[in-house]
């Protein structure tokens, strides 16, 4: 319902115009009417009416008068002049002041119906409008932090040129950039002892949150500072205001190990930060990022949890490490091969300490000759690998993908260790099933040559391929019982199969089990069973009579 006001120095006007017109019906309120400009406008300022029927020639303040404080001071209201002069000039200084309409006297109640409706239209349709804009404008101002940061991620990571600069620091209400300023990068290293009550991403997104709102406290005690967070889920802030580089960077080191020690100690997990190069205007702030950036990633050599300066990264007086053994991959893959898993360790752990001091491109030069290495002996033997988190997986994907998702040179030699250590497994179950394999392709060939009294080791490891210390070793393994003990009772059984089954003569029988000597037969025979083949022949009948 709209507010509306009637102003006529006529009394029969106001009165008709008051009482002939159902104004609620046409979606408006009438709130007062008066017969002068001036008590009018008192009841405008009052009143704050959204529409005004007014005539031009009154006393005191004529209509016009009235017209032009309204347009002055209440811009949106809307203004109906209605006149008996039918005079160009009015209708021209109506124009200029904005007034809605130029109504000509005498008028009808019809058309004073058709010129409140045609009014409340296009007040509704202004309204509406309106109401777009201003939901517009709230979303603009609930979306105004995630701008700005993508504005300062933009500013820091692609750069900008200055009269935008100026520009955007103006709409977001940031402060100016004094020169010198850096960028300090901060990475979340892990969740500690967090990682395994995060259930979804929203609990990860929670300690997140935690850890920005820890640097944001801290950087506000520092003035010039701007935070952000990346898309990367990075933290990044911008630290200017300082006198010169060295007070810089001072402020950028203790801010950066205030926080650092304050997520550790309240969250009880650990970030790093990288603090770049100090530049001298906004728009070399990239340069700062990549080098920040470059700081952090020497976490891989130095380890998490630490607040990293590109200056001592970079500016470090001690000698270049040697390049570490180029033998070491081959050693490494030896000792894989054989299974000597101290040694192979021992080795990871070596590597591990000569790249520390490399490098990094050194590092992953290192890394990847080791993997290679390995991928050679598990292509060689046919082998594949599970990784640390349990999948099943071949070597070479393994390997390839996954040595970059590693933060520090720590975790890459316990997966080094994983990835061996799961290798050498490996190896070990293949020799396994190979051994069980060649031990019964032996037992087999000594179930169908077991009647040659010549059989000896020699023959049964040439069969199988097998060297006769290893066989002798494997099938004791396997078996129980050595060689000698395996066939020569592989002979007594058969032989009873033939005391029982058949009338063959004791020589005969022992001839046919791989003994010339009878009375030799004997002998093994009654040490195995406890008796002869001639008592054990009888037992058996008189058992079976």
């Amino acid at each position: 319902m709209y507010k509306a006001i009637i102003v006529d120095d006529e009394s029969i006007v106001r009165d008709g115009l008051r009482n002939t017109i159902a104004w609620n019906d046409h979606g408006f309120e009438l709130a007062g009417d008066y017969e002068n400009g001036r008590e009018a406008w008192e009841a405008i300022e009052r009143l704050k009416p959204d529409f005004i029927i007014s005539d031009i020639s009154m006393p005191f303040m004529d209509g016009l008068e009235l017209a032009r404080l309204v347009s002055t001071n209440y811009p949106y209201m809307k203004v109906v002049i209605l006149t008996g002069y039918d005079q160009f000039e009015y209708a021209q200084q109506a124009i200029r002041l904005k007034v809605r309409d130029f109504v000509l006297k005498p008028i009808t109640a019809r058309e004073i119906r058709e010129l409140l409706d045609k009014a409340r239209a296009e007040m509704d349709e202004e309204a509406k409008r309106l109401e777009d804009l201003g939901r517009l404008r709230s979303q603009l101002h609930q979306s105004l932090p995630l701008l700005k940061e993508r504005f300062l991620e933009r500013l820091v990571l692609l750069g900008l040129g200055k009269p935008e600069i100026e520009e955007r620091f103006a709409y977001f209400g940031l402060p100016p950039l004094e020169p010198p300023c850096l960028v300090m990068v901060a990475d979340i290293d892990d969740f500690g002892e967090k990682e395994t009550l995060i259930d979804d991403g929203h609990d990860a997104e929670f300690l997140r949150f935690a850890v920005f709102n820890i640097f944001e406290e801290t950087a506000s005690q520092r003035p010039g500072t701007l935070l952000f967070r990346t898309r990367e889920e990075k933290l990044m802030a911008i630290v200017g205001g300082a006198a010169d580089e060295s007070e810089l960077y001072d402020a950028a080191f203790g801010m950066a190990e205030e926080v650092r020690h304050l997520v550790e100690k309240y969250l009880r997990f650990t970030v790093t930060i990288g603090i770049g190069h100090a530049v001298s205007s906004a728009e070399q702030l990239p340069a700062s990022a990549r080098s920040a950036l470059s700081a952090l990633d020497y976490r891989f050599q130095q380890g998490k949890n630490k607040v990293l300066g590109i200056t001592d990264m970079e500016g470090s007086s001690a000698p270049a490490s040697p390049v570490p053994n180029r033998d070491w991959d081959r050693r490494l893959a030896a000792a894989v091969r054989t299974g000597a898993a101290d040694e192979a360790r021992e080795l990871i752990g070596r590597i591990a300490g000569e790249l520390r001091s490399a490098p990094l491109p050194v590092c992953f030069l290192h890394i990847q000759r080791i993997l290679l290495a390995l991928l050679d002996v598990a292509q060689e033997l046919g082998l594949g690998l599970e990784s640390p988190a349990g999948e099943a997986a071949p070597i070479q994907p393994l390997c390839l993908t996954e040595v970059y998702r590693f933060k520090t040179l720590g975790e890459i030699e316990d997966w080094l260790k994983d990835i061996v250590a799961s290798l050498m497994a490996g190896i070990a179950d293949n020799r396994s099933r190979f051994t069980r394999l060649q031990i019964a392709r032996a037992t087999d060939y000594i179930e169908e040559h077991y009647a040659d009294e010549k059989l000896s080791l020699r023959d049964l490891c040439r069969h199988v391929l097998m060297s006769t210390s290893y066989f002798s070793l494997a099938f004791k393994q396997c078996t129980g019982e050595t060689f000698v003990e395996y066939l020569t009772r592989v002979r007594i059984e058969k032989a009873k199969a033939l005391l029982l089954a058949t009338s063959l003569k004791f020589y005969e029988i022992a001839s046919r089990v791989g003994y010339a000597d009878p009375n030799y037969f004997s002998i093994l025979f009654k040490k195995h069973t406890g008796m002869t083949p001639r008592d054990f022949r009888e037992r058996q009948a008189k058992e079976s009579v």
